[in-house]
């Protein structure tokens, strides 16, 4: 397990993304609500997951695992912070 720094600095199958200011997961992190985001990670884990057997040129593999297991790492970190954080009061 990583944590979150090391995650935006990493990327499997090239460099495309961690060349940007800002990369897409950043601001989908942003932009969409936690529960938003949590299912943008899911969903990338269960596409590698199930591409990893495709014998496509250029897809399925070693390197679907490893995004797999790169989106499910970022998806592990983004539900513990959301169990750290502190539960807001209501205002009387």
């Amino acid at each position: 397990m990583s944590d979150l720094n090391s995650e935006y600095k990493r990327q499997i199958g090239g460099d495309h993304y961690v060349r940007q200011a800002i990369q897409p997961w950043q601001a989908m992190e942003a932009w969409f609500t936690q529960e938003q985001f949590k299912g943008f990670l899911l969903g990338n884990t269960i596409k590698y997951l199930a591409r990893f057997n495709t014998h496509a040129p250029g897809k399925g593999g070693l390197d679907d695992l490893r995004k797999a297991a790169h989106y499910l790492d970022r998806l592990i970190l983004a539900v513990e912070a959301q169990a750290n954080e502190p539960i807001p009061t209501s205002c009387p």
